[in-house]
């Protein structure tokens, strides 16, 4: 049962991480809550299964022309070198700090995207308000 769990969750970041979003924004919370694996070891799952995901969706980019080279070299060369500096780090970390920061980073990041989804509905609303009184006038 706990490798089909497993396989389950694979399959869950997998669609979220083909959408755009971060797979392990739920892989990692998947394996840490519901199958009990230790925070460490849920992160470290989530980027090796990360690398297939990435090459992936960079090959489907690459025939669509939807990616700027420039931008790529601008975005990845820090990138780089954080994961790495972060890699070292995490070493470090109690597994229960781990867990509390990405729980504060998952509560930073609905707040931001429930604030966005908030103002472009305010947004939508306040232009459809604008075309029902510029008509009747």
């Amino acid at each position: 049962m706990q490798i089909f769990l497993l396989i389950l969750a694979g399959i869950v970041g997998g669609i979220i991480g083909g959408m755009g979003m971060g797979g392990g924004t739920l892989l990692i919370p998947i394996l840490t809550i519901f199958l009990d694996v230790p925070q460490k070891n849920a992160q470290a799952i989530n980027l090796v299964a990360f690398i297939p995901m990435a090459i992936i969706v960079t090959i489907i980019n690459i025939k669509r022309k939807g990616i700027d080279y420039k931008s790529v070299l601008l975005v990845a060369t820090p990138a780089l070198i954080t994961s790495v500096i972060s890699a070292l780090l995490v070493k470090k970390i109690s597994s229960r700090a781990l867990s509390v920061g990405f729980a504060v980073f998952l509560i930073i990041l609905g707040v931001i995207m429930m604030i966005d989804t908030l103002r472009k509905c305010i947004y939508a609303y306040m232009n459809k308000c604008k075309e029902v009184y510029t008509l009747n006038d």
